[in-house]
């Protein structure tokens, strides 16, 4: 297993940034590769976003990885909700669903085609697996999406000077752009899934899982329903869990199969 450190000067951040990448090419001889399908096949592709407060760190299995032949792309996307805010160098979607897939495309030959490159988040990084592939249904062919902080109807609502206990005001608005304009912008994933829609361009294929007893699970319902009132189909689970690595480990183990088997 190839555990990789990249630096690289990205255009959309308009500075040095990092990802981290984990290659299973390690080939082991009592093991004949007959006896796993997935090893005759090329490589797939997951890229895999933290939540807020977090880093590029690798929270799926080893055993997986080796299982179903796939390479994991870890970007560090700092508390940016994997957005492009309105400053200067905070093109956090386009870094992912462009540079980042055209830097992995001609550096290591990973993520060429869609049907091969998925990706998953939890918490912010459940928002942004979301967005990101809704901005670019022709890159990402499947999205896991955990406990997604969809706060999109809840940071339209702020006013200037009003934050909370996560951020305050000028947080928001350095992320979404604008509030009062937040839910028609492409900011807004159901702004991207009515536009997916109205081109006919392909859908990617959606898994979602929240816990019951996560502080989140209200914004996961009503994102649900409204990809059920779109007639989008997708697949989601509530299940017992907070908002925690118990339940978020759970769920790759469940969700991981059916974006790679």
């Amino acid at each position: 297993m190839a555990n990789i450190s990249v630096r690289y000067y990205s255009n959309c951040l308009r500075r040095t940034t990092s990802f981290n990448l984990v290659i299973p090419n390690d080939k082991r001889d009592d093991i004949p590769a007959e006896d796993n399908p997935y090893l005759s096949r090329d490589m797939k592709t997951l890229f895999l976003l933290h939540g807020y407060t977090g880093d590029g760190s690798n929270w799926v299995p080893e055993e997986l990885c080796n299982k179903y032949n796939f390479a994991i792309v870890i970007p560090n996307g700092e508390n940016s909700f994997w957005l492009d805010g309105p400053a200067t160098g905070h093109e956090f979607c386009k870094m992912l669903g462009v540079e980042l897939i055209d830097y992995v495309r001609k550096t290591f030959g990973l993520a060429k085609k869609r049907e091969d490159t998925c990706i998953m988040g939890l918490s912010m990084g459940g928002f942004g697996a979301l967005h990101t592939a809704f901005a670019y249904p022709e890159v990402f062919g499947k999205l896991v999406a955990l406990s997604s902080a969809l706060i999109h109807h809840q940071v339209a609502e702020k006013e200037a000077g009003q934050g909370d206990d996560v951020a305050n005001y000028d947080y928001y608005v350095g992320c979404f752009g604008d509030p009062s304009k937040l839910l028609e912008s492409e900011n807004n994933p159901e702004t991207l899934v009515k536009k997916i829609k109205a081109t006919n361009a392909p859908m990617p294929e959606i898994y979602m899982a929240c816990g019951r007893d996560d502080f989140l699970i209200e914004n996961n319902r009503a994102f649900h329903r409204f990809l059920e009132e779109e007639k989008v189909d997708h697949t989601y689970i509530e299940d017992e869990g907070v908002h925690d690595m118990v339940f978020w480990s759970k769920y790759v183990q469940e969700f991981v199969p059916k974006l790679f088997g």
